[in-house]
């Protein structure tokens, strides 16, 4: 742990990435992703895993336009203004109410704290949604650093899954009305 992560905790907004920024990032254009969201977006927005992953996105939010205002979104450092990595849910809640919180942290920016900003501004924004009852996180097993940011939030194990390509994911979820405000 380094002392920036020591001090006061550490703040982030949310930028939408539409699906026009989402496509151009998905096509490696990170002139065009950075203009569409209005932030100036870096590399890691156009590395291997991210452009997979805005790809799947982009043709997420085409096939079902209401799943925009829940996906992807670039994390932006407050008050500096720096994006450190991107967060959002896999979609909008299911019919039981659950969503699934996703995040990831630039590599230069992480162990500083940014990840648990996430978490927490996405466990506030699940919170205030009417239609959403469970909060739920998947996470490799071997993701010590994504554990270790779930911990404090007081999600629970409920069960694990093979992954193909991953190996062993564990399943956690937090019920709405346990989510404390930090």
């Amino acid at each position: 742990m380094n002392n920036e992560s020591l001090s006061s905790p550490k703040r982030v907004r949310f930028v939408e990435l539409s699906a026009t920024a989402l496509r151009a990032l998905a096509d490696g254009d990170l002139a065009a992703g950075s203009a569409e969201a209005g932030v100036l977006l870096d590399d890691y927005f156009v590395g291997e895993r991210a452009r997979w992953i805005f790809g799947y996105r982009a043709d997420q939010v085409a096939k079902d336009p209401s799943a925009a205002p829940w996906i992807a979104r670039a994390a932006v450092s407050e008050p500096d203004g720096t994006v450190v990595g991107d967060a959002g849910f896999h979609g909008p809640p299911d019919a039981a109410g659950v969503v699934e919180v996703g995040y990831t942290v630039a590599h230069r920016y992480r162990r500083q704290g940014y990840a648990r900003a996430m978490v927490r501004a996405l466990l506030a924004r699940a919170a205030a949604e009417p239609g959403v009852r469970t909060v739920r996180a998947t996470i490799r097993s071997d993701n010590s650093a994504s554990l270790a940011t779930i911990a404090g939030f007081g999600f629970t194990r409920v069960g694990e899954r093979g992954n193909e390509h991953d190996g062993l994911d564990l399943v956690f979820e937090l019920p709405v009305e346990a989510i404390r405000p930090e």
